[in-house]
Protein backbone atom coordinates (compact mmCIF):
# COMPACT_ATOMS: atom_id res chain seq x y z
CA UNK A 1 0.00 0.00 0.00
CA UNK A 2 1.10 3.55 -0.73
CA UNK A 3 0.13 6.77 1.01
CA UNK A 4 -1.62 7.99 -2.14
CA UNK A 5 -5.09 9.31 -1.39
CA UNK A 6 -7.75 7.40 -3.30
CA UNK A 7 -10.60 9.32 -4.96
CA UNK A 8 -13.43 7.54 -3.16
CA UNK A 9 -16.98 8.50 -4.05
CA UNK A 10 -15.79 11.19 -6.48
CA UNK A 11 -15.13 8.41 -8.98
CA UNK A 12 -18.88 8.23 -9.56
CA UNK A 13 -19.23 11.93 -10.39
CA UNK A 14 -20.49 12.50 -13.96
CA UNK A 15 -20.77 16.28 -13.79
CA UNK A 16 -20.36 17.89 -17.20
CA UNK A 17 -20.34 14.61 -19.10
CA UNK A 18 -22.76 13.88 -21.92
CA UNK A 19 -24.70 10.64 -22.31
CA UNK A 20 -26.85 9.22 -25.08
CA UNK A 21 -29.47 6.75 -23.89
CA UNK A 22 -31.50 4.90 -26.50
CA UNK A 23 -34.90 3.74 -25.32
CA UNK A 24 -34.40 6.46 -22.72
CA UNK A 25 -37.96 7.68 -22.31
CA UNK A 26 -39.34 4.71 -20.37
CA UNK A 27 -38.56 1.53 -18.48
CA UNK A 28 -34.96 0.63 -17.72
CA UNK A 29 -33.70 3.26 -20.16
CA UNK A 30 -35.44 6.06 -18.28
CA UNK A 31 -34.32 4.65 -14.94
CA UNK A 32 -30.70 4.62 -16.07
CA UNK A 33 -31.04 8.11 -17.54
CA UNK A 34 -32.29 9.33 -14.15
CA UNK A 35 -29.38 7.60 -12.45
CA UNK A 36 -26.84 9.31 -14.69
CA UNK A 37 -28.60 12.65 -14.27
CA UNK A 38 -28.45 12.26 -10.48
CA UNK A 39 -24.66 11.93 -10.86
CA UNK A 40 -24.54 15.12 -12.95
CA UNK A 41 -24.58 13.92 -16.56
CA UNK A 42 -26.31 15.80 -19.36
CA UNK A 43 -28.59 13.59 -21.44
CA UNK A 44 -29.81 12.96 -24.96
CA UNK A 45 -32.81 10.63 -24.76
CA UNK A 46 -33.39 8.73 -27.99
CA UNK A 47 -36.60 6.98 -28.94
CA UNK A 48 -39.12 6.86 -31.76
CA UNK A 49 -41.92 8.70 -29.95
CA UNK A 50 -40.95 12.38 -30.05
CA UNK A 51 -43.58 13.60 -27.56
CA UNK A 52 -42.73 10.88 -25.05
CA UNK A 53 -39.03 11.73 -25.30
CA UNK A 54 -39.62 15.46 -24.82
CA UNK A 55 -41.76 14.87 -21.74
CA UNK A 56 -39.15 12.58 -20.19
CA UNK A 57 -36.31 15.00 -20.96
CA UNK A 58 -38.16 17.96 -19.47
CA UNK A 59 -38.97 15.99 -16.31
CA UNK A 60 -35.33 14.96 -15.84
CA UNK A 61 -34.12 18.52 -16.39
CA UNK A 62 -36.50 19.83 -13.75
CA UNK A 63 -35.69 17.15 -11.20
CA UNK A 64 -31.91 17.00 -11.51
CA UNK A 65 -30.93 20.39 -12.92
CA UNK A 66 -29.05 18.95 -15.88
CA UNK A 67 -29.43 19.53 -19.59
CA UNK A 68 -31.69 16.83 -21.01
CA UNK A 69 -32.81 16.81 -24.61
CA UNK A 70 -34.87 14.43 -26.71
CA UNK A 71 -34.07 13.10 -30.17
CA UNK A 72 -36.48 11.01 -32.23
CA UNK A 73 -34.73 8.22 -34.13
CA UNK A 74 -35.09 4.63 -35.28
CA UNK A 75 -31.98 2.79 -34.09
CA UNK A 76 -32.19 0.37 -37.03
CA UNK A 77 -31.58 3.22 -39.50
CA UNK A 78 -27.92 4.12 -40.03
CA UNK A 79 -28.63 7.66 -41.19
CA UNK A 80 -30.72 8.33 -38.11
CA UNK A 81 -28.16 6.90 -35.67
CA UNK A 82 -25.47 9.05 -37.23
CA UNK A 83 -27.77 12.06 -36.89
CA UNK A 84 -28.28 11.07 -33.24
CA UNK A 85 -24.56 11.20 -32.55
CA UNK A 86 -24.24 14.55 -34.32
CA UNK A 87 -27.17 15.93 -32.32
CA UNK A 88 -25.34 15.06 -29.09
CA UNK A 89 -22.21 16.79 -30.36
CA UNK A 90 -24.21 19.85 -31.39
CA UNK A 91 -25.95 20.01 -28.01
CA UNK A 92 -23.07 19.20 -25.66
CA UNK A 93 -19.88 19.31 -27.72
CA UNK A 94 -18.96 15.81 -26.56
CA UNK A 95 -20.16 12.21 -26.24
CA UNK A 96 -18.82 10.53 -23.11
CA UNK A 97 -21.37 7.77 -22.62
CA UNK A 98 -23.67 5.65 -24.77
CA UNK A 99 -26.25 3.35 -23.23
CA UNK A 100 -27.96 1.06 -25.73
CA UNK A 101 -31.26 0.33 -24.02
CA UNK A 102 -33.66 0.25 -26.99
CA UNK A 103 -35.04 -3.26 -27.42
CA UNK A 104 -38.08 -5.47 -27.83
CA UNK A 105 -39.14 -8.97 -26.85
CA UNK A 106 -41.51 -11.21 -28.80
CA UNK A 107 -42.37 -14.45 -27.02
CA UNK A 108 -43.66 -17.71 -28.46
CA UNK A 109 -42.88 -21.25 -29.56
CA UNK A 110 -40.61 -21.45 -32.58
CA UNK A 111 -43.28 -23.06 -34.74
CA UNK A 112 -45.77 -20.32 -33.84
CA UNK A 113 -43.49 -17.34 -34.48
CA UNK A 114 -43.00 -15.88 -37.92
CA UNK A 115 -39.68 -15.22 -39.59
CA UNK A 116 -40.59 -11.54 -39.65
CA UNK A 117 -41.01 -11.50 -35.86
CA UNK A 118 -37.61 -13.09 -35.38
CA UNK A 119 -36.02 -10.59 -37.76
CA UNK A 120 -37.72 -7.65 -36.01
CA UNK A 121 -36.21 -8.58 -32.65
CA UNK A 122 -32.77 -9.13 -34.16
CA UNK A 123 -32.97 -5.87 -36.11
CA UNK A 124 -33.68 -3.70 -33.08
CA UNK A 125 -31.77 -5.55 -30.37
CA UNK A 126 -28.66 -6.46 -32.37
CA UNK A 127 -28.37 -4.34 -35.50
CA UNK A 128 -29.66 -1.26 -33.66
CA UNK A 129 -27.08 -1.70 -30.91
CA UNK A 130 -24.31 -2.17 -33.47
CA UNK A 131 -25.34 0.93 -35.44
CA UNK A 132 -25.42 3.13 -32.34
CA UNK A 133 -21.99 1.88 -31.25
CA UNK A 134 -20.71 2.58 -34.76
CA UNK A 135 -22.17 6.09 -34.74
CA UNK A 136 -20.44 7.25 -31.54
CA UNK A 137 -17.11 5.48 -32.02
CA UNK A 138 -15.44 8.16 -34.21
CA UNK A 139 -16.28 10.88 -31.66
CA UNK A 140 -15.04 8.81 -28.73
CA UNK A 141 -11.85 7.92 -30.58
CA UNK A 142 -11.23 11.59 -31.30
CA UNK A 143 -11.74 12.43 -27.64
CA UNK A 144 -9.49 9.58 -26.51
CA UNK A 145 -12.06 8.17 -24.12
CA UNK A 146 -15.61 6.93 -23.79
CA UNK A 147 -18.00 4.51 -22.13
CA UNK A 148 -20.36 2.25 -24.07
CA UNK A 149 -22.89 0.25 -22.08
CA UNK A 150 -24.99 -2.31 -23.93
CA UNK A 151 -28.15 -3.78 -22.44
CA UNK A 152 -27.79 -7.51 -22.78
CA UNK A 153 -29.81 -9.78 -20.49
CA UNK A 154 -29.50 -12.78 -18.24
CA UNK A 155 -31.25 -14.47 -21.19
CA UNK A 156 -28.09 -13.79 -23.16
CA UNK A 157 -26.29 -16.02 -20.66
CA UNK A 158 -28.86 -18.74 -19.94
CA UNK A 159 -31.77 -20.16 -21.91
CA UNK A 160 -35.53 -20.10 -21.47
CA UNK A 161 -38.15 -21.88 -23.54
CA UNK A 162 -40.29 -19.89 -25.98
CA UNK A 163 -37.75 -17.07 -26.19
CA UNK A 164 -35.67 -17.92 -29.27
CA UNK A 165 -35.76 -14.40 -30.79
CA UNK A 166 -34.91 -12.60 -27.56
CA UNK A 167 -32.27 -15.03 -26.27
CA UNK A 168 -30.61 -15.14 -29.70
CA UNK A 169 -30.49 -11.35 -29.83
CA UNK A 170 -29.14 -10.89 -26.32
CA UNK A 171 -26.56 -13.64 -26.81
CA UNK A 172 -25.39 -11.69 -29.83
CA UNK A 173 -25.18 -8.49 -27.75
CA UNK A 174 -23.01 -10.33 -25.23
CA UNK A 175 -20.54 -11.37 -27.92
CA UNK A 176 -20.68 -7.96 -29.60
CA UNK A 177 -19.76 -6.38 -26.28
CA UNK A 178 -16.78 -8.66 -25.79
CA UNK A 179 -15.47 -8.17 -29.32
CA UNK A 180 -15.99 -4.41 -29.34
CA UNK A 181 -14.47 -4.12 -25.89
CA UNK A 182 -11.25 -5.64 -27.21
CA UNK A 183 -11.38 -3.48 -30.33
CA UNK A 184 -11.85 -0.15 -28.56
CA UNK A 185 -9.80 -0.66 -25.39
CA UNK A 186 -6.63 0.71 -27.09
CA UNK A 187 -8.53 3.99 -27.58
CA UNK A 188 -9.44 4.21 -23.86
CA UNK A 189 -13.05 3.38 -24.64
CA UNK A 190 -14.65 0.95 -22.18
CA UNK A 191 -17.33 -1.30 -23.65
CA UNK A 192 -19.34 -3.39 -21.21
CA UNK A 193 -22.87 -4.73 -20.80
CA UNK A 194 -25.47 -4.91 -18.10
CA UNK A 195 -27.43 -8.16 -17.97
CA UNK A 196 -30.69 -7.38 -16.20
CA UNK A 197 -32.76 -10.17 -14.78
CA UNK A 198 -36.50 -9.98 -14.17
CA UNK A 199 -37.44 -6.33 -13.87
CA UNK A 200 -41.12 -5.47 -13.93
CA UNK A 201 -41.02 -3.27 -17.01
CA UNK A 202 -43.80 -2.81 -19.55
CA UNK A 203 -42.15 -5.57 -21.57
CA UNK A 204 -42.68 -8.06 -18.72
CA UNK A 205 -46.09 -7.00 -17.40
CA UNK A 206 -47.86 -9.55 -19.69
CA UNK A 207 -46.29 -12.45 -17.78
CA UNK A 208 -46.18 -10.94 -14.28
CA UNK A 209 -49.25 -12.74 -12.95
CA UNK A 210 -48.96 -15.90 -15.03
CA UNK A 211 -47.79 -19.25 -13.70
CA UNK A 212 -44.70 -18.89 -15.84
CA UNK A 213 -43.91 -15.52 -14.30
CA UNK A 214 -44.37 -16.78 -10.78
CA UNK A 215 -42.43 -20.02 -11.25
CA UNK A 216 -39.65 -19.25 -13.72
CA UNK A 217 -39.08 -15.60 -12.79
CA UNK A 218 -40.00 -14.65 -9.25
CA UNK A 219 -39.64 -18.18 -7.91
CA UNK A 220 -36.24 -18.58 -9.52
CA UNK A 221 -34.62 -15.49 -8.00
CA UNK A 222 -32.76 -15.67 -4.72
CA UNK A 223 -34.62 -12.56 -3.56
CA UNK A 224 -37.99 -13.98 -4.59
CA UNK A 225 -39.23 -10.86 -6.37
CA UNK A 226 -39.08 -8.72 -9.48
CA UNK A 227 -36.40 -6.06 -9.66
CA UNK A 228 -37.36 -2.43 -9.05
CA UNK A 229 -36.36 0.06 -11.75
CA UNK A 230 -34.16 2.04 -9.34
CA UNK A 231 -32.05 -1.08 -8.82
CA UNK A 232 -30.52 -0.83 -12.30
CA UNK A 233 -29.16 2.66 -11.65
CA UNK A 234 -26.09 1.74 -9.62
CA UNK A 235 -24.77 -0.56 -12.32
CA UNK A 236 -25.26 2.10 -14.98
CA UNK A 237 -23.52 4.82 -12.96
CA UNK A 238 -20.65 2.46 -12.15
CA UNK A 239 -19.96 1.50 -15.75
CA UNK A 240 -20.45 5.07 -17.01
CA UNK A 241 -18.08 6.60 -14.49
CA UNK A 242 -14.37 6.49 -13.65
CA UNK A 243 -15.22 3.79 -11.11
CA UNK A 244 -15.60 1.33 -14.00
CA UNK A 245 -12.38 2.30 -15.78
CA UNK A 246 -10.84 -1.20 -15.47
CA UNK A 247 -13.90 -2.96 -16.90
CA UNK A 248 -13.69 -4.17 -20.50
CA UNK A 249 -16.00 -6.65 -22.22
CA UNK A 250 -17.67 -7.55 -18.93
CA UNK A 251 -21.24 -8.69 -18.30
CA UNK A 252 -22.57 -7.16 -15.10
CA UNK A 253 -25.58 -9.20 -13.98
CA UNK A 254 -28.30 -7.44 -12.00
CA UNK A 255 -30.76 -10.26 -11.53
CA UNK A 256 -31.61 -10.85 -7.88
CA UNK A 257 -29.54 -14.03 -7.90
CA UNK A 258 -31.40 -15.68 -10.76
CA UNK A 259 -28.29 -16.88 -12.61
CA UNK A 260 -26.50 -17.81 -9.37
CA UNK A 261 -28.63 -20.93 -9.06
Amino acid sequence: MTNERLPGISQFDLSGRAAIITGGSKGLGLAMAAGLASAGANLLLVNRNADEGIQAAEALSREYGVQAKAFAADVTDQTQTEAMAQAAMDAFGRIDILINSAGINIRGAIDELSSAEFQQVMSINVHGTWLCCRAVTPFMKAAGKGKIINLASTLGLVGLANRTPYTSSKGAVVQMTRALGLELAPFNINVNAICPGPFLTAMNIPIADTEEGKKFVVGATALGRWGELREIQGAAIFLASDAGSYMVGSMLTVDGGWTAR
